[in-house]
């Protein structure tokens, strides 16, 4: 029996499936990877566009925001840097959480969908990116 936990075949109800899992893996994560940083992108550019980039004192933080929602979820789509784009993404989406959950008093309702895409970012903070990325090209992650 393999060390990879994607293949341990005699535990599957259905042996036979685990050859498709594991060869599907890497290409799930891929995708996993890819929608969650162009889901980041659509959701900054409007912001960067409503913000403008060189805003006056009030507007730096949401400036901050967007920035770091398009050019994170550009860094996370392609694999750059997938790490720190996945970290700093990941504490824009916790900071969001904090203000529909707390300041907004929106509770878990209004809070859930920044739950979820943190915890993507979460993935990618601890995992980095697979061999489909511009971090593997380079052969460097951070």
């Amino acid at each position: 029996m393999s060390n990879d936990p994607v293949r341990p075949y005699n535990r599957l109800i259905i042996p036979g499936l685990g050859p498709l899992y594991g060869n599907l893996s890497e290409f799930a994560e891929t995708l996993l990877r890819v929608v969650a940083g162009l889901a980041l992108v659509t959701h900054g550019f409007p912001k960067i566009m409503k913000v403008g980039i060189f805003p006056g004192p009030p507007e730096l933080w949401a400036v901050l925001l967007s920035l770091t929602e398009f050019f994170g979820g550009v860094l996370i789509a392609i694999g750059l840097l997938t790490r720190p784009a996945a970290f700093a993404a990941m504490f824009v989406l916790l900071v969001t959480v904090y203000f529909h959950w707390i300041l907004m008093s929106e509770g878990y309702g209004g809070a859930e969908k920044s739950i979820i895409w943190a915890t993507v970012m979460f993935y990618f903070v601890i995992r980095g990116a697979n061999s489909h990325s511009v971090d593997a090209r380079l052969g460097k992650t951070f």
